[in-house]
């Protein structure tokens, strides 16, 4: 399992690579086992002044979670077979190592070249430094999955400007560097070809900033600047269904464009999120990752997101039959058992 993900030593950095490069760098159990061990050692070590993650190969940083696994998982233990451990243990490894993150006490360099969705986002939005190229693709598609935008979403979306953090997580809208750089997300920008001379330059420097400031480079003007009034005044609506009745009311193809991609998502998912983005705006980080494992355990108990993994990624038909169809069948007292503390008690730290 090692192999998939290799942390090691260069200079006065630790160095994690993410090495599925086949599977876009998708991150298992098994390397959050290896990666959490390597954070915990590289902090304590004087020697070690920062830490550098990235993925392998040319397409991605981390595309996500392992998804296929948890769904293998839920299935058999809905089917009588198995008791459904990996469920609890994947959310509650993936939820600590992102808070490890959160806390790290040294510079945590992210290079976020390629493909970063769901859990790759987790592994590098929570970091003190985070790189963008003219490569970087980043989304949270989780509503379109059956899911909810976790790996710490309930924390960093409601902290974006304005309305963009619902926004993002409700429609997995993806978003290039320039974007990512706007909304706050990014600190940093480099050209994905300097990313090697970069990390060779940081294994050898005391200075992160200096090196991170001399490679910048322009991304260009961010999409979102022009649609950002209608985003905020939009999604200010009390409800989801408030959000898709401004959106249709704009007049904008860009609006109804949105709305129609917000119809397609899950609908217990869509109304789960916002009150979950609602929540987040009002709890501290560790709340926010106990709110999330709560969620994922009522979201293993329930029916769309087997049905969102099974038209993704194993029938691929990319036609979920969502239940509740629609968002009006979704009610306030479904939405609240997702909030509920699960059997199995609250996630630990």
């Amino acid at each position: 399992m090692s192999e998939e993900v290799l942390c090691t030593v260069r200079g006065a950095i630790g160095h994690i690579l993410l090495n599925r490069p086949k599977a876009l760098n998708a991150l298992t159990l098994g390397m959050v086992d290896v990666i959490s061990p390597a954070l915990d050692a590289w902090a304590a070590d004087p020697a070690i002044k920062a830490v550098v993650i990235r993925g392998a190969g040319d397409r991605a940083f981390c595309a996500g979670g392992d998804v296929r696994a948890v769904w293998d998982a839920g299935r058999a233990r809905q089917q009588g077979q198995g008791d459904g451990s990996l469920t609890r243990a994947f959310f509650g490894g993936e939820y600590r190592l992102n808070r490890k993150i959160k806390r790290f006490p040294k510079p945590y360099i992210a290079l976020m070249d390629g493909i970063t969705m769901g859990g790759g986002v987790g592994l590098s939005v929570h970091g003190s430094h985070r790189v963008v190229t003219e490569k970087t693709l980043l989304a949270m598609p989780e509503t379109g999955i059956g899911l909810f935008p976790d790996v710490g979403g309930t924390w960093f979306l409601p902290r974006l400007p304005g309305r963009l953090g619902l926004y993002l997580g409700l429609t997995g809208a993806r978003v290039t560097a320039a974007d990512l750089l706007y909304t706050g997300i990014a600190t940093h920008s480099a050209a994905s070809a300097s990313l090697d001379e970069i990390e060779a330059a940081l294994a050898n420097a005391d200075d992160v900033e200096q090196v991170l400031a001399s490679h910048a480079v322009p991304m260009g003007e961010p999409a979102l600047a022009g649609h950002r009034a209608m985003i905020d005044d939009c999604f200010d609506a009390p409800d989801m269904e408030g959000i898709l009745a401004a959106l249709l009311s704009q007049g904008s193809g860009w609006a109804d464009q949105v709305a129609q991609t917000i119809l397609s998502m899950s609908p217990t998912s869509l109304k789960v999120t916002f009150e979950q983005l609602r929540r987040g705006a009002e709890l501290d980080f560790d709340d926010c990752m106990r709110l999330e494992y709560r969620m994922t355990q009522a979201v293993m108990d329930g029916h769309d997101f087997y049905e969102g993994i099974r038209a993704l990624l194993v029938d691929k038909d990319k036609n979920p039959k969502w239940n509740p169809a629609r968002l009006v069948d979704v009610k306030p007292a479904d939405v609240a058992a997702y909030f509920a503390v699960p059997p199995g008690g609250d996630l630990e730290f």
